[in-house]
């Protein structure tokens, strides 16, 4: 018997299944119960603005010094009571009798509740629950259970639970729809496209199967590092996760299965055609991934770490479905083979049919007419690019960001028509005790202060008047004064009296700090103003240097990053205009229009990318022009495809009534397809057809000349 160390080629084909075998298993039974950990991240979130300010922000040094005051961080939560014609006796007995059973509920100390305070007109009347702010489920639990004692009240009476504690009650409840609802209308939505755009009933769920799971490992992640305390997380950003985790997934899946799709015609093999398609590919989604990790973490340079722990936490999302496109599709399709695209299976040897149809007629025209569409192209979107300058970033009144009504909202609205002052959210000042006098003496005639007096930080209301004050409680020789302001605390005008009363009082000593829930929304504005000058210019080198390494080129690289800040100030123009005349929002954070940068511009650069991934290889094969012309046709089914997957998971946000969230979805999904039938489709193709083999300076190719083999020049010039 003769022995030879080689193993027959039969034998080694024929073992080829073990591998992705290995990987399927791995996937389903480590990757699918760390999916159980979705539904646990909204039990780490952290809500509270003041938790994610920098500890050099005045609000944050001076709360600091408040807690010494009485050892612990309170909230306000307000109970509302209106009856329109005047409360009765009957209704301040109600309100009388509920104060002891709100204390014992919401566990707060004997002066935790104050109240009733009856409005001039005699309609209103308030009852204010000082909350521990030390742990948010505490506080949701308590204003669960206030709601549940004021749940019957007298016929004719209205009554509702609001003040700071109400509104983060209301946040949380709101953002309760990510768990379930969220995630259900976003499976639901790329299903459905799914099943159009490849018309077979069995690969739209292998796909969503690889992007579940790939959500399920990131979450994992995110649950692990949030338990930690190495990243925070919130409301926005577990919503932003599933969203990202989800539409990465599938549109890296798109590219593959394309590919996968074009490379069955050419090999007889699935494996030998899996192997083709998967060379091709992992270069260009591992550029897109990288790109928007590294876009997302650039977020890390934010003061705010609710923003900077919205980068880690999507980094984690897209690098997931990166992971999970690269692996765990390639093994669940060549196990599948041909059968996966049944009905239509790709034959072997069948024709491609890129030339055929709209992308084809595309490339033709943009071969005759690339001036004319570069130009028509570029003007249309500098002119939408110009209305960005009219988007309204007033600052938004903190009940005004939910887009339902809730409680929290209607016991405001009741609190504004009835009293003149919010003193369940005082300016809070430290003071140095030396200067106590003079700071009272100018507080009294202060410009938009209604009264102060020196207290501890869990005393309220403030006393009506100045005429005789408690004695203040000095602690390493500060003292606190409590300035009630004529308008709602959460008002634009409180936060321009916040920064006139800094100035001024830092003018009798730069060791006064002035905090409270106002000087909180001043400083996390003024922070995301800062991070915006830092972060954006951040993410545009970072996602220039990607794709200089990536097309081995300088000039590409900045034609494509011009396109799509150019496509971003389009977008920012739309949003300004259907914000204000469509939606009629009453603002926009500061920090929407740095988020939607963020996803714009490293997710919407994936999809020239792909493009030029493509035309990067053709171009290689047979000259520039043709290669442009060959990439555009050949990708621009798949792309167009990712796109409409990408925004319609991104709409999927406004399942959650959040003015931010709603904004965010509406600026990235008109972004997306703006990018994906646009940008990729028509601007960036005809720019680099006019500028030629230069886009590729100062590689080799920059200096070749164009070379269409027969094949091509057939396709281009064939007419359907």
């Amino acid at each position: 018997m003769r022995h030879t160390d080689s193993v027959p080629a039969h034998r080694t084909r024929s073992r080829r299944w073990l591998l992705p075998v290995a990987v399927l298993l791995l996937w389903v039974f480590v990757g699918g119960p760390l999916g159980s950990f979705a539904g646990q991240l909204s039990s780490v979130q952290e809500n509270d603005n003041a938790a994610f300010l920098p500890q050099t922000a005045e609000s944050t040094r001076a709360l600091e010094k408040l807690v010494a005051f009485a050892d612990e961080e309170t909230i306000p939560a307000q109970v509302v009571a209106e009856r329109q014609g005047g409360l009765t006796e009957a209704d301040l007995a109600a309100l009388e009798g509920w104060a002891p059973e709100i204390q014992r509920v919401a566990g707060v100390a004997d002066d935790g509740v104050r109240g009733p305070l009856t409005s001039d007109d005699g309609d209103a009347a308030q009852l204010v629950v000082t909350l521990d702010a030390r742990d948010g489920e505490e506080i949701i639990d308590a204003v669960v259970d206030i709601r549940e004692v004021v749940a019957d009240p007298p016929d004719g009476l209205d009554v509702y639970v609001g003040g700071q504690g109400g509104v983060l009650g209301d946040f949380i409840d709101a953002f309760g729809a990510i768990d379930g609802l969220l995630l259900g209308v976003a499976l639901s939505v790329v299903l459905v496209i799914l099943l159009v755009v490849y018309r077979s009933p069995i690969l739209p769920f292998v796909v969503i199967l690889s992007a579940l799971l790939a959500l399920g490992v990131s979450s994992a992640v995110v649950y692990a590092l949030a338990r930690t305390d190495v990243l925070d997380v919130n409301g926005q950003s577990q919503g932003i996760l599933f969203i990202l985790a989800i539409g990465a997934a599938v549109d890296y899946s798109l590219l593959l299965v394309s590919r996968y799709r074009e490379e069955l015609r050419d090999h007889e093999s699935t494996y030998d055609a899996m192997g083709a398609a998967w060379r091709a590919s992992w270069e260009p989604i591992t550029a897109s991934g990288l790109t928007v990790v590294l876009g997302l973490l650039c977020l890390l340079l934010s003061d705010l770490s609710s923003l900077a722990g919205l980068g880690p936490v999507g980094a984690i999302g897209v690098g997931g479905a990166v992971l999970a496109a690269l692996t765990l599709l390639p093994a669940a399709l060549v196990l599948l083979g041909r059968a996966a695209f049944w009905p239509f299976r790709p034959a072997y040897g069948s024709p491609h049919r890129d030339a055929a149809g709209l992308w084809g007629r595309l490339a033709r025209v943009i071969d005759r007419r690339a001036r004319l569409v570069a130009s028509v192209t570029a003007l249309v979107l500098a002119a939408l690019a110009a209305f960005a300058f009219t988007l309204n970033e007033e600052q938004v009144p903190q009940t005004e960001v939910f887009l339902t009504e809730v409680d929290s909202v209607r016991a405001q609205e009741v609190l504004d028509r009835h009293f003149e002052t919010d003193d369940a959210s005082p300016v809070q000042v430290v003071v140095p005790e030396a200067e106590l006098g003079e700071v009272l003496a100018f507080l009294a005639q202060a410009d938009g202060v209604a009264r102060g007096t020196p207290q501890a930080p869990t005393v309220f209301p403030v006393p009506e008047s100045l005429e005789d004050p408690t004695v203040p409680r000095v602690v390493d020789g500060d003292t606190a004064v409590f300035a009630t302001l004529d308008d709602p605390a959460d008002s634009a005008a409180a936060s321009e009296t916040v920064r006139e009363l800094r100035t001024m009082l830092g003018q009798i000593d730069d060791d006064i700090l002035v905090g409270g829930a106002t000087a909180i929304a001043v400083d996390s504005r003024d922070t995301t103003q800062r991070d915006r000058a830092l972060v954006i210019p951040a993410i545009l080198l970072v996602v220039l240097l990607v794709l200089i390494v990536l097309l081995r080129s300088l000039v590409a690289p900045l034609i494509l990053l011009l396109a799509n800040v150019l496509s971003f100030g389009a977008t920012l123009g739309v949003a300004a205009l259907a914000f204000e005349h469509l939606f009629d929002f009453p603002g926009t954070d500061a920090a929407t229009t740095l988020i939607g940068f963020v996803f714009l511009v490293a997710l919407g650069i994936d999809y020239s990318i792909f493009l030029m991934t493509r035309v990067r290889e053709e171009s290689i094969r047979q000259g520039t022009h043709p290669g442009i012309l060959k990439g555009l046709s050949v990708t621009g089914g798949v792309i167009t495809s990712a796109g409409i997957v990408l925004a319609a998971t991104f709409v999927a946000l406004g399942v959650v009534p959040i003015l931010f969230l709603a904004q965010i979805a509406f600026i990235v999904a008109f972004g997306v397809l703006l990018d994906a039938l646009v940008v990729r489709s028509l601007l960036v193709p005809a720019v680099c057809h006019v500028v030629g083999p230069r886009i590729w300076w100062p590689s080799r190719l920059s200096r070749e000349t164009d070379h269409p083999d027969r094949e091509t020049e057939a396709m281009l010039r064939h007419r359907s």
